[in-house]
C-alpha cells in the first residue's frame, strides 16, 4: 500500500485518550502536551495540542486523528506563542498567563474576527467507567444534500469508554473526532486547523444512535446499522466512483491554464503525451483537498518514472487572487512536485471544467489514459479518518495507476 499503511488499531484512532504525552517541561516553557479549546460561535471544542523545543528548535502539531498537523512557523518568546499556518491559513497566537495560554485564533472556518483560544497542561483523565455500550462500527445517516446524497456514512472506532468517529460525505470525512463515554453518551471533538466540530452521539434503545453536531447546520441526526438502513428504505451512500460522468468518452480531456508562475500548461505539451494523467480539481480553502494532497504527492513519486503524471487544477477564492500566497504555501508544506495550475475561482468549475456531468465534489480526481481518454472519476477522497475506506481508496488508486500504465499508448 501506498505510505507503508498498516491496519490502524483502536488505539490510534483514539488518538487523544491513549497516546503518551510527551514530557511536561514547566516554568517558562511551554513544551509538553496542552488540553487546548477553541471557541467558535459560542461553542468550546477542546482539541489537543503538543509544543516541544526551545528558541529556533520550537516546533508545534495540532492532530487529525494520529495524524499531526504542523505550522509553517512557531515561536515562544517573551511569553507570547505563535503559530502560523500559511497553507491554511490560520494563526495562533497566545499568551502564556499563571501556567495556562490565553489567546485568539485567526482563520478561515472560525469566527469573522477570530476566536477564543484558552490551553492548559495536559492532566490523564480519570478512568472512565466500563459501562459504555459497543458502538463500533459503520453506520448510515439518512441525509440528503444539494450534490445529490442521500446518505452519509459514520465510522466508529472504539476501546472500551474512548471512541473516535468520522462521517464520510461524498466529498471525504469531517477528520476524526475523538472522545469517551461521559454522562449517557459519547462526546466527541476535533480541531486540526479547519473543520471545527463537537458532536454528542446517543445510543437509542431500538438500536440507533442519535448524533447532534453542535457545530453544524445539520443538528440532529439518526445513524443506522446498514441492513436496518436498507430495512428502512434508506438510500446508500453516494458511490464515489459513479458520481461524476464524463459527457462524451471519445472526447480527449483538454487544459490550457497557467501554474503558480504564469507559464502556460496544456495538455498538448510533449510532458503528457502518452502518458497515464490523474487531474486532480482542487483548493486550499477545501479541508479534504489537504487530506489528498501528501497521498497523490507520494503516488507521483511512486510512479512518475514509470510514466505518471499528475496535474492540479486549483480554484481560489477572490482575495487569494492574483499572488497565490496560500497556494504556494499548500505546494510547498505538502512538497507538491507535480504541476499546480491556476484554473478559477470555486464558483467557475462548471464554466472551466465542461466535459462532465454532476462535477461538484472537493476534490475530485480524473484518471486519463495514455490516449488522452477519460478512464474514470473519483469523487471526494476519503483520508485517514475513513479507515477502511480510505484503505479501499487506495487499493483503487493504485490498481487503476498500474492498469493504465501497463497499456501501450496509441
Amino acid at each position: 500500500m501506498i505510505r507503508n499503511m498498516t491496519p490502524v488499531s483502536a488505539a490510534l484512532w483514539i488518538g487523544v485518550a491513549l497516546a503518551s504525552p510527551p514530557p511536561a517541561v514547566h516554568g517558562d516553557s511551554v513544551a509538553g502536551r496542552w488540553e487546548a479549546t477553541v471557541t467558535v460561535r459560542g461553542i468550546a471544542i477542546p482539541f489537543r495540542l503538543d509544543l516541544a523545543g526551545e528558541g529556533k528548535d520550537f516546533t508545534a502539531s495540532l492532530f487529525n486523528g494520529d495524524v499531526p498537523v504542523t505550522p509553517s512557523r512557531a515561536g515562544f518568546q517573551n511569553g507570547t506563542l505563535t503559530l502560523a499556518f500559511d497553507q491554511l491559513p490560520m494563526t495562533i497566537t497566545a499568551q502564556l498567563e499563571g501556567g495556562q495560554l490565553n489567546g485568539r485564533i485567526q482563520g478561515r472556518s472560525l469566527d469573522r474576527d477570530g476566536s477564543p483560544f484558552h490551553a492548559k497542561r495536559y492532566q490523564p483523565a480519570p478512568p472512565a467507567p466500563d459501562t459504555a455500550p459497543s458502538i463500533a462500527g459503520v453506520w448510515e445517516i439518512p441525509h440528503e444534500t444539494v450534490k445529490g446524497e442521500k446518505a452519509w456514512r459514520l465510522i466508529v472506532r472504539q476501546s472500551g469508554a474512548e471512541v473516535a468517529a468520522a462521517i464520510l460525505r461524498v466529498d471525504g470525512d469531517t477528520g476524526s473526532l475523538t472522545g469517551r463515554w461521559q454522562d449517557g453518551k459519547f462526546v466527541l471533538s476535533h480541531f486540526d486547523g479547519t473543520r471545527p466540530a463537537l458532536m454528542e452521539i446517543e445510543p437509542g434503545k431500538d438500536g440507533s444512535l442519535a448524533i447532534e453536531l453542535k457545530t453544524g447546520r445539520e443538528g440532529k441526526l439518526t445513524a443506522y446499522r446498514a441492513e436496518e438502513a436498507r430495512a428502512k428504505g434508506v438510500p446508500e451512500p453516494e458511490d464515489f466512483a459513479g458520481h461524476t460522468t464524463i459527457k462524451d468518452p471519445s472526447q480527449p480531456f483538454q487544459f490550457r491554464l497557467p501554474d503558480l508562475d504564469g507559464k502556460i500548461r496544456s495538455n498538448e505539451d510533449a510532458e503528457f503525451k502518452g502518458k497515464v494523467v490523474l487531474v486532480n480539481i482542487t483548493g486550499t480553502w477545501c479541508p479534504n483537498c489537504h487530506d489528498e494532497a501528501p497521498y497523490l504527492e507520494e503516488l507521483y513519486r511512486k510512479y512518475h518514472a514509470l510514466g505518471l503524471e499528475i496535474v492540479a487544477l486549483d480554484f481560489e477564492e477572490a482575495e487569494q487572487q492574483p499572488h497565490f500566497t496560500r497556494a504556494r504555501a499548500f505546494v510547498k508544506k505538502y512538497g507538491i512536485e507535480y504541476p499546480y495550475l491556476v484554473a478559477g475561482a470555486p464558483g467557475e468549475l462548471q464554466d472551466k471544467v465542461t466535459q462532465f456531468v454532476n462535477l461538484n465534489t472537493w476534490p475530485a480526481t480524473i484518471f486519463i489514459g495514455r490516449d488522452g481518454l477519460v478512464k474514470g472519476i473519483h469523487a471526494g477522497f476519503a483520508g485517514p479518518a475513513s479507515g477502511d475506506f480510505y484503505r479501499q481508496l487506495d487499493r483503487e488508486y493504485t490498481s487503476t495507476v498500474e492498469s493504465l500504465l501497463a497499456q501501450q499508448s496509441q
